[in-house]
């Protein structure tokens, strides 16, 4: 079997406690499934005791795929693809009410929650996301405003998704020991979203330029989003000399929506 390699981010899970409780945190009999990054398949085992009806593994390292296709290649109801879920277009693949799973290599986490935040269609065909992070970055993800953890990943992740449950674990329980713990966050995606903005990248693309220099008040930045501040003023009430820590999210869906008519 496979050796971890670090270029891939790869820690494998192996408390069994541990596995136990990310697979009973949702209902899996009869549902169809995705797992991203199923490495030896310690999930995936566990998965399939609760009777899915379909189960997609998606694994870029080519050595662990081989060796997942010689494990599971018997079962009709798994679908094994060898690729990058970066690159993978995982909108099209899943079906209606899909659960993902997902010990994501650290390395890329953020990047794989925001490809499931930008998907085209919304609500989206999953249900539920059951996805381990760093703890630090799962942190970043649910941190509400006015603390240190609020900034580009929680405003985005806000306004499409909603976090429901969260437990720590600690480096004990993977092989080869990560330096920090992780945290399991159970998300699923909001089906009414009160601001309409149409694309969001756009909401991508505003908060990364105001957080670019997230200690200086947003004043000059601005200006990169908006040429007539005064129309920006009039239709927002909006105070130039604050930091982008100090807007709301709402703020931000604001911000979005009016760029998108201008």
């Amino acid at each position: 079997m496979s050796f971890a390699k670090k270029s891939l981010g790869q820690n494998f899970l192996i408390d069994l406690n541990i596995i136990k409780k990310i697979i009973n945190s949702v209902q899996i009999f009869n549902k169809n499934v995705v797992e991203i990054g199923p490495g030896k398949g310690a999930l995936t085992d566990e998965i399939l005791k609760k009777k899915p009806k379909s189960l997609i593994l998606v694994e870029k390292d080519n050595k662990i795929s081989i060796e997942l296709k010689e494990k599971y290649g018997e079962n009709k109801i798994i679908k094994i693809y060898n690729q990058d879920i970066l690159k993978f277009d995982i909108e099209k693949k899943i079906k209606k009410q899909t659960i993902i799973f997902g010990n994501l290599p650290y390395n890329i986490s953020s990047q794989i929650l925001i490809k499931l935040i930008k998907f085209k269609k919304w609500p989206p065909k999953y249900a539920a996301l059951i996805f381990m992070f760093q703890k630090e970055m799962a942190e970043r993800i649910i941190g509400k405003y006015k603390t240190s953890n609020y900034g580009r990943l929680s405003i985005l992740s806000k306004y499409r998704l909603e976090i429901i449950n969260k437990f720590n674990v600690s480096p004990n329980c993977f092989l080869p020991k990560p330096k920090v713990d992780s945290t399991v966050l159970y998300i699923v995606p909001k089906n009414k979203i009160f601001y309409k903005i149409k694309n969001i990248e756009n909401l991508e693309k505003i908060t990364n330029i105001l957080f670019s220099n997230k200690r200086k008040m947003i004043n000059k930045n601005i200006k990169k989003i908006f040429k007539d501040i005064k129309y920006l003023n009039s239709k927002i009430n909006l105070d130039l000399e604050l930091r982008p820590s100090d807007l709301q999210p709402e703020k931000y869906y604001q911000i979005t929506e009016l760029y998108e008519k201008v």
